[in-house]
C-alpha cells in the first residue's frame, strides 16, 4: 500500500470571528492567521463543489461578511 501523502493543514481558527467584518480587513486577517488562499463573493454566487485545502470562502454583502467556510 502506498503511503500517505502529507496534506496540507488548514489554520487552527474560529471562522466565526470573521462574520461582521469588512471584507478588506476579514481577507487580511485570514491571510495573516495563514490561509493560503482567501476568496470573497457575493450571495448567491454559482461555486464549483470541489475542496481545497487552506482555502477560507467569504460570503460578502454590502462590503460585510455574512458567512465563512473552508475549502
Amino acid at each position: 500500500m502506498a503511503p500517505v501523502p502529507n496534506l496540507p493543514q488548514d489554520p487552527d481558527d474560529d471562522l466565526e470571528t470573521y462574520v461582521g467584518l469588512d471584507r478588506q480587513r476579514a481577507e487580511e486577517r485570514a491571510r495573516e492567521r495563514g490561509w493560503s488562499t482567501v476568496r470573497s463573493v457575493p450571495p448567491g454566487a454559482v461555486l464549483t463543489m470541489e475542496f481545497l485545502a487552506g482555502r477560507l470562502n467569504f460570503e460578502v454583502k454590502d462590503g460585510v461578511v455574512h458567512r465563512s467556510w473552508k475549502g
